[in-house]
C-alpha cells in the first residue's frame, strides 16, 4: 500500500506564500504514481480539486487559484509539490494530496490514495 504524507501548512498573511509538499512511499515494495492532484475542503463545503498533473506531465488548475498555485513534481523523491502564492483567506482549507499508483503486489491496477489533510490558514 502507498502511503502519503503531507507537510507544509500552516498560518501566513494574506499575500504570502506556503509550498506544500507530499511523498509517497510502499515499504518494500515497488511502486510507480501515475498522476497527482491537490484537493482542498474548507469548512462546511464541499471538497474541490485545486490542481492536477494527469500522467504526461501536463497541469490543470481550478480557475480561482490560476496564475498563484503550481503543482510540480520530483520523480526521484516521489514527491509532488503545490507552490502557493499571492494567498487570500479564501484559500484557507485543509489540503489534500491525491496520487493514482500501481504497485509490484497487483500490477494490473492502478489504485487512488490519499494524505492525511494539512491547514492552510490565510489571516490577518
Amino acid at each position: 500500500q502507498v502511503q502519503l504524507v503531507e507537510s507544509g501548512g500552516g498560518l501566513v498573511l494574506p499575500g504570502g506564500s506556503l509550498r506544500l509538499s507530499c511523498a509517497a512511499s510502499a515499504s518494500g515494495r515497488f511502486f510507480s504514481v501515475n498522476s497527482w492532484a491537490w484537493y482542498r475542503q474548507a469548512p462546511g463545503k464541499e471538497r474541490e480539486l485545486v490542481a492536477a498533473m494527469p500522467f504526461g506531465g501536463s497541469t490543470n488548475y481550478v480557475e480561482s487559484v490560476k496564475g498563484r498555485f503550481t503543482i510540480s513534481r520530483d520523480n526521484t523523491k516521489n514527491t509532488v509539490y503545490l507552490q502557493m502564492n499571492s494567498l487570500t483567506p479564501e484559500d484557507t482549507a485543509v489540503y489534500y494530496c491525491n496520487a493514482r499508483a500501481w504497485t509490484d503486489e497487483d500490477i494490473r491496477y492502478e489504485y487512488e490514495y490519499w494524505g492525511q489533510g494539512t491547514q492552510v490558514t490565510v489571516s490577518s
